[in-house]
């Protein structure tokens, strides 16, 4: 039986997940406190489906992987490590959840779902490389990976030189109508993890691809497909802004998708940052009608659904 109005598509920020500790441990730990919030969310009612990013963890194991690589035990592909952090994480998330759950005595199921994102085979995105991944190297070290790869390696920021892959937008996630079958059984499901895997239809297959997908795209399509009623971009801030961090800083409460519209127009967000959250709301509320994405951080969750401020974006 679904919730009236209350299912809410969660996406994690890599700060959910990841602090100073970078070992498994100090992962659970941060992923522990996490859990707490959307406990609580549990508790009021609300029915959960959680998505995370996983560039810091696939990041680590692309450095894994490419330190070990030999002909013996070569390094695996980039739609492979995305799966594999799939699993690392939504075993960790699953388990301390499910015990902050039991503490509040909610006798809940958690499952996560390996989840295969559809993109475009002829994506723009694949023309052009704009996603950083792996170590930084010297331009000899990238020139020479270039020679023996065919991969594209760019400068990067001043910081040295880095492989850039696809990052092209989603189209479909292929296990849809499994997670829309756990949400039925009021299964909180942990799912499109790190943008989901990246793959494209063949001749009727699905195949995986060298991409990243950015998350809250990924998170916006997971949402539309559920149906939910909310999507909650959780990121570093309670609140959007424009004009951020000067004298005539304006914090955003409720605003339309239009309006949203008009303020990338005027380049009020960054790149890298903001921007993707802010497009991949409208994105979710131009499909959706009825829905509202909201963009805030994990802290001020609770204030927000007391009442308090956040950036709620309509139609």
């Amino acid at each position: 039986m679904r919730y009236m109005n209350k299912k809410i598509v969660v996406a994690l920020g890599g700060n959910a997940i990841l602090t100073d500790d970078p070992t498994a441990k100090g992962q659970m730990e941060a992923l522990r406190e996490t859990s707490k919030h959307l406990a609580n969310l549990v508790e009021d009612g609300y029915q959960l489906v959680i998505s995370h990013g996983n560039g810091p963890q696939v990041g680590n194991l692309l450095l894994q992987q490419l330190a070990a690589d030999s002909e013996k035990n070569p390094a695996l592909p980039l739609d492979t490590l995305v799966a594999m952090t799939q699993g690392s994480i939504g075993y960790w998330l699953q388990n301390v959840l499910k015990e902050e759950l039991k503490n509040k005595g909610i006798d809940k199921e958690v499952a996560s779902v390996l989840t295969q994102v559809v993109v475009a085979e002829d994506d723009p995105a694949f023309e052009n490389l704009s996603k950083p991944v792996g170590p930084f190297m010297t331009e000899e070290e990238a020139k020479k990976a270039m020679e023996e790869t065919g991969d594209t390696y760019v400068e990067d920021a001043g910081r040295g030189w880095r492989k850039v892959v696809a990052s092209p937008k989603p189209i479909s996630i292929v296990e849809y109508p499994v997670i829309n079958s756990l949400i039925d059984n009021d299964v909180i499901t942990i799912s499109a993890g790190g943008g989901g895997i990246p793959v494209v239809e063949k001749g009727g297959n699905i195949v995986g691809v060298e991409a990243v997908i950015d998350k809250d795209f990924a998170s916006a399509k997971l949402a539309e497909l559920v149906e939910a009623d909310t999507l909650l971009i959780l990121t570093g801030v309670d609140n959007v802004y424009v004009n951020f961090n000067k004298p005539n800083q304006e914090k955003l409460e409720n605003v339309t998708a239009e309006e949203m519209k008009q303020h990338i127009a005027d380049n009020q967000f960054a790149p890298g940052s903001m921007l993707p959250k802010v497009e991949a709301a409208i994105k979710f509320v131009e499909n959706r009608e009825e829905g509202r994405a909201v963009i805030t951080s994990l802290e001020n969750v609770a204030n927000y659904l007391a009442g308090g401020s956040a950036t709620v974006i309509t139609k």
